[in-house]
């Protein structure tokens, strides 16, 4: 499973980076993350600043000159050399409200630019200005492996981090999300049936997509802009490269022929129970979907003729979509037959 292949000691899932980044930023902590492109890392930072209330700037250290960190030499009137801070600098020395200033794809820019970025990260001053407490650092960079242009990062600039984190996606993580974010139910049920499909990321010198987080997200988004069925296969193979594609393609055609879910709630004990995996994932996400005070007992009454892990799926799926069945009888019993599954 992709979820325990993937991770090693040195690597953190997406809800492990949000944990600490929570910690880290109200204590002023500069951390650097890097990974694969697509699996999140700027969305990450983003959400964690978002969820605290703190202001986020960004930069793109590839696009900018040393003077960008530096600041402009400039003349006094007394006839003595100085350097000017402006645009993002002079934002540091103000501010005023907690702000997190993330340096994005920062192992991308050139050597000079990276000794530039020395002084600001670690003393925390532009040539004698000083950077407001208010201000933490945070930076995000491909790997070398990745053919993303990243030619290293300088020793000095990576002693200069509290830590050095690589993310990696995590099919569980990125599913609680997606149903949080609305994407397609289908697209979800998915990644369920085939996690591996979630990032299989292989970077090549041909222009196109391979599946990681951020493509298999413009799959969904492709279909909430309602592609044409005859166009899907050919736009999925787009954003996320053709296995992708062919597989997703021949699950949705198991998606669309399920019976309908209403018609299933309708009659939760003799409705059919599927025994193909890729069905049983569809039927559950489906059900998912209609989640609420007025279905959950019909859904409890069908879970239960359900296999033990596609009625956990499908009760979890309900209550995070719907916490508001957590009050009702029907949740509360199928809670107390399986105490030992976490909700």
């Amino acid at each position: 499973m992709l979820d325990s292949m993937s991770l090693s000691s040195l690597s953190v899932r997406p809800s492990q980076l949000l944990e600490i980044l929570k910690v880290t930023i109200p204590a002023g902590l500069p951390i650097l993350i890097k990974g694969a492109p697509g699996v999140g890392k700027s969305d990450i930072i983003a959400q964690v600043c978002n969820t605290l209330g703190v202001n986020l700037m960004i930069d793109h250290p590839v696009v900018s000159d040393p003077t960008d960190y530096k600041g402009l030499p400039y003349a006094s009137p007394d006839g003595k050399a100085t350097f000017l801070p402006f645009g993002s600098l002079q934002k540091l020395i103000d501010a005023k409200v907690p702000t997190v200033y993330f340096l994005d794809d920062l192992g991308q820019a050139p050597q000079t630019v990276q000794a530039a970025c020395m002084q600001l990260i670690l003393a925390r001053r532009i040539n004698g200005y000083h950077v407001s407490p208010f201000v933490t650092f945070m930076a995000a960079t491909n790997r070398h492996t990745d053919r993303a242009g990243v030619t290293g990062i300088l020793e000095p600039v990576k002693s200069r981090w509290s830590t050095i984190l690589e993310l990696v996606p995590d099919m569980n993580d990125w599913t609680q999300w997606a149903l949080t974010a609305g994407l397609p139910t289908e697209l979800i049920a998915f990644i369920r049936f085939r996690p591996e499909l979630l990032w299989k990321f292989a970077p090549t010198n041909e222009i196109k997509n391979t599946p990681c987080p951020r493509t298999v997200n413009n799959v969904g988004k492709l279909m909430q802009a309602k592609i044409p069925p005859h166009l899907e296969y050919v736009a999925f193979t787009g954003a996320a490269g053709e296995e992708f594609a062919a597989e997703f393609s021949g699950f949705l055609r198991i998606f669309r022929s399920l019976p309908n879910p209403d018609a299933v709630l309708m009659n939760p004990d003799s409705a059919e129970v599927p025994t193909d995996p890729a069905t049983l994932y569809a039927i559950c996400g489906a059900l998912a979907r209609r989640a609420g005070d007025n279905s959950i007992e019909r859904l409890v009454s069908y879970a239960n003729r359900l296999p033990d892990e596609f009625s956990v799926l499908l009760i979890n799926d309900s209550y995070r979509l719907a916490p508001e069945i957590a009050n009702s009888r029907a949740y509360i019993d199928w809670c107390a037959k399986h105490n030992d599954v976490m909700i």
